[in-house]
């Protein structure tokens, strides 16, 4: 009977380890443009043991006649494609600046309050064998002055 609960309990943990995923869920990565607006370092957690609803946090800079802070924000998704570890990544996010931060030419209120971007995004993603992630996206960018189309480009590592 000893022998049989053995084999019962080292069979069950075999299973359970070969059931594992080594699908990371955390990324930490630096973005050209995209929700940053010029740049910014990002963490990104998916919420689901596999491919899918993630969040999205980080702090960016927009340099124009000084250094603004902006803080992105988001959610997104990915849909897994046939090729090994490809996405497309669909996603919304906003970004917090100050007022004097435009990027509609002289549209400026100069408040100081703080002012919301919203950035819809949708994009190709590629998780490497070396743990590496890499993106690119087209990431326009609206406000209460229209729209302006931008792209992201993102680079980092996945822990």
């Amino acid at each position: 009977m000893k022998y049989f609960l053995l084999c019962l309990a080292i069979s069950l943990v075999a299973n359970c380890c070969y059931g594992q995923t080594t699908f990371k869920r955390n990324d930490i990565y630096l973005e050209a443009g995209g929700n940053g607006l010029s740049a910014s370092v990002n963490y990104e957690r998916q919420l689901t043991r596999q491919p899918g609803l993630g969040l999205r946090v980080g702090l960016g800079y927009y340099p124009e006649k000084a250094f603004y802070l902006t803080a992105p924000i988001g959610v997104n998704y990915l849909f897994k494609l046939k090729k090994d570890r490809s996405f497309i990544e669909v996603g919304l996010g906003a970004t917090l600046t100050r007022t004097e931060v435009h990027l509609f030419g002289g549209s400026k209120n100069s408040s100081g309050d703080p002012f919301v971007n919203f950035v819809p995004s949708i994009g190709y993603r590629r998780h490497t064998n070396k743990n590496v992630m890499w993106r690119i996206s087209l990431t326009p960018i609206a406000n209460q002055y229209g729209v302006l189309p931008w792209l992201g480009l993102s680079i980092g590592k996945r822990l």
